[in-house]
């Protein structure tokens, strides 16, 4: 049994490493493969009668590695620069403004037409309004580096202003007001925290001469992340200003910091351990949607109710994007518009959401039914773009992003 345990896992990997690399040619996203993935070894394991270890309460924890990991591998990316300054701010407005506009629309919706209260509306219409960057950075290898950063940035800051402000609803007693000056308080206290413990990581991450570091500075990272949570604090502040540091170290190079940091050495040290932390949120990144796909309840994917209401939200994601580019930031509307899908955040908060909280409106196969449509719109843009593209800049897109995992 334990070698076809093991055969099955090598399967996995495998089959999840050629979609990914098929979706740069095919445009279709890897992780849409994957859901199907699991769909179809649920259907297999029913159709021979195969005894499945229940494994549904390993996928948050699989789920929260994996947010840590992507936030972390995103913030590695963001570069602060001048000359980048126009593309953050309108990149980080698209990010809040969508995500605020939807919530709050959807949270209308449900306390004006469903009768919920205003906490438990605001908890099941949060995820629905985060952009997925597990999904929107992975797909925008291809783009042009300018669409491509603002890809980045965009579902970053998505990523987490949601996170942040549903752990501030879900952990929230009091008034808003006081609600909100609790919540400014603790994100003091986070960036305080954030930058010690930054510093001291660095220090490891450059120092240790041991041939096992990069695991021990992961393990670290994910280790301050929980006591953060267990503290209620907004916890992902900290994986953001730790990899916002380590990747924008060119600030302090002119400090007194130089003297105690050979920062060549520094860079490709960073570079090494970006390198490793890609290949382990591909990992966990790959059997999170197995799993979640495994475990989809596939009868209620064919309900018309479900598809309605999925569709129905789908279609107001989008419609508010498509309005957001064409009046407020007055960008070229394709690829951009496209590149707004939901995914394991999306999956991670539902599941987050007590029992007695839930709307049953928004059920698990209406959230299955949101990441599938609007992953297909994803899919749907990059062929669109990538027809509507000229030859040279495809060829310039295609250099920039070569080797881009």
């Amino acid at each position: 049994m334990t070698n076809y345990i093991i055969l099955a896992l090598c399967i996995v990997v495998i089959l999840s490493y050629i979609f990914d690399i098929s979706g740069r040619y095919s445009k279709i996203p890897g992780v849409i493969l994957l859901i199907f993935l699991g769909i179809a070894m649920q259907l297999i394991a029913k159709a021979v009668h195969l005894d499945v270890p229940d494994l549904q309460p390993v996928l948050p924890v699989i789920g929260t590695l994996g947010l840590i990991m992507i936030v972390l591998e995103a913030s590695l990316d963001l570069k602060l620069e001048k000359r980048k300054k126009a593309l953050i701010i309108k990149s980080i407005s698209s990010a809040f403004i969508l995500f605020a506009v939807f919530s709050a629309a959807l949270t209308y919706i449900l306390m004006e037409f469903f009768g919920s209260n205003i906490k438990v509306s605001l908890l099941n219409a949060i995820p629905l309004g985060i952009i997925s960057s597990s999904v929107a950075i992975s797909s925008a290898a291809h783009l042009k580096p300018d669409e491509k950063e603002f890809v980045v940035y965009e579902s970053s800051f998505s990523d987490i202003f949601g996170i942040i402000i549903f752990d501030f609803i879900l952990i929230s007693h009091g008034t808003i007001g006081q609600g909100i000056l609790d919540m400014g308080l603790k994100s003091i206290i986070t960036i305080i925290i954030a930058l010690v413990t930054t510093g001291i990581l660095a220090i490891l991450l450059h120092k240790i001469t041991y041939h096992v570091n990069y695991v021990i500075i992961m393990t670290a990272v994910v280790l301050v992340y929980i006591l953060a949570k267990l503290s209620h604090l907004p916890a992902l502040l900290l994986v953001l200003i730790f990899g916002l540091v380590l990747s924008n170290n060119q600030f302090f190079e002119n400090t007194p910091i130089k003297k105690y940091v050979d920062f060549a050495k520094f860079r490709s040290d960073i570079k090494s351990f970006k390198t490793i932390l890609t290949e382990l949120t591909f990992l966990v990144r790959s059997f999170f949607f197995i799993i979640f796909g495994f475990y989809a309840k596939i009868e209620g994917l064919y309900n018309w109710h479900n598809i309605l209401t999925g569709g129905a939200i789908t279609a107001g994601i989008f419609l508010l994007r498509l309005l957001f580019f064409r009046q407020v930031i007055r960008t070229r509307l394709i690829p951009l518009v496209f590149f707004s899908p939901r995914g394991l955040i999306t999956i991670l908060l539902f599941l987050s959401i007590p029992l007695v909280s839930r709307i049953s409106l928004i059920n698990e196969e209406v959230i299955t039914l949101v990441i599938l449509f609007t992953i297909f719109v994803l899919m749907i843009g990059n062929m669109v773009s990538g027809k509507n593209r000229p030859p040279a800049v495809k060829k310039e897109a295609d250099s920039e992003n070569a080797g881009v995992h």
